[in-house]
């Protein structure tokens, strides 16, 4: 599965402080339809992710029923991006 998600980057000042991009409704939806089948434990799937010119992985966390994608700072500091700048990020998701 494959999705363009736009959102701004949030930040979170818990025990492992961390930038994020909330994943919208919409496709929140369709991944929750494949969750139970690519989810490696705690509801986190993992994924690749591309920003800009960077590809990365990491995992969609869940929250407030939906999910959240974190932003490595690698990847921040390459494509400049900085707390509450709205970016569009593509997730794939791989199949079982």
């Amino acid at each position: 599965m494959e999705l363009e998600v736009t959102g701004a980057v949030w930040y979170w000042r818990g025990p492992s402080p961390y930038h994020f991009v909330t994943v919208p409704d919409d496709a929140a939806e369709r991944i929750g339809e494949v969750a139970g089948l690519v989810s490696y434990g705690w509801g986190v799937i993992p994924v690749t992710a591309r920003c800009g010119g960077a590809t990365f992985t990491t995992s969609l966390f869940p929250k407030d029923g939906g999910y959240a994608v974190p932003l490595k700072a690698a990847v921040r500091r390459a494509e400049g991006i900085e707390l509450d700048d709205v970016v569009t990020l593509r997730l794939e998701i791989a199949g079982p």
